[in-house]
């Protein structure tokens, strides 16, 4: 039966990787606070599943590093202190430097249209003043920044990263930038790509990284 090959693939999603994306969701938007107990009965319960794909899908949350086990007291949402701030900045600098050296050597323009697309969903929320909308948008653009190196493992990396970002976020929202000065921050990064200004564009992510890290570490100790 030859039209068989003119068939497209089916992405489908296992219960597991269904309920991992949920508890993720909930632990970066501290539904579930750094430190708490996740207890297999009741959230069987909550989701309506069977014991075995929600072992499964926290199991791939520990490999992540979202989820820490205790000896014969189970699994928790991991805490993250001063160490861990700087830590996860540090290796978020990593690998959105090597990202930006990806799109200077890559298409540019691709990554100037798909970062602009970014930017003005940034520039929305922070006309809302929507803390949590800020944040949403803040990670989205850096997910989006790592995905134009087309490297997948990089994305996957920065993926978990932001998730732990978003949680320090979540308890540290006073430390957070002012709308204006977030905006701006995002802005020039992508006018560095534009201009194919590499030298300034690594500048630039330095510094909005070690920014970071002086602005959150403190207020985490």
């Amino acid at each position: 039966m030859s039209e068989l090959g003119e068939l497209e693939p089916v992405a489908r999603q296992s219960t597991a990787e269904l309920i991992a994306d949920q508890l993720r969701s909930a632990i970066m938007y501290g539904v579930f606070a750094p430190g708490t107990q996740l207890g297999e009965a009741e959230l069987a319960a909550r989701f309506e599943v069977s014991r075995g794909p929600l072992r499964e899908a926290m199991q791939r949350l520990v490999q992540e590093g979202l989820l820490r086990g205790e000896r014969h007291r189970g699994l928790f949402v991991i805490d993250l202190d001063a160490e861990d701030v700087r830590d996860i900045y540090l290796a978020r600098l990593a690998i959105e430097r090597t990202a930006c050296e990806l799109i200077m050597k890559g298409n540019r323009g691709e990554a100037v249209v798909r970062l602009a697309e970014s930017l003005d969903n940034l520039v929305t929320a922070a006309e809302s003043a929507d803390r949590n909308a800020m944040s949403d948008a803040d990670q989205a653009f850096h997910l989006a920044l790592v995905s134009c190196s087309g490297n997948s493992r990089l994305e996957r990396m920065a993926q978990t990263l932001l998730v732990e970002t978003r949680m320090c976020l979540a308890a540290l929202q006073e430390h957070y930038p002012e709308p204006h000065d977030l905006v701006l921050e995002h802005r020039v990064l992508v006018d560095a790509i534009s201009d194919g200004d590499e030298e300034l564009l690594l500048r630039l992510i330095e510094s909005h990284m070690r920014e970071s890290i002086d602005r959150l570490k403190p207020a985490a100790e």
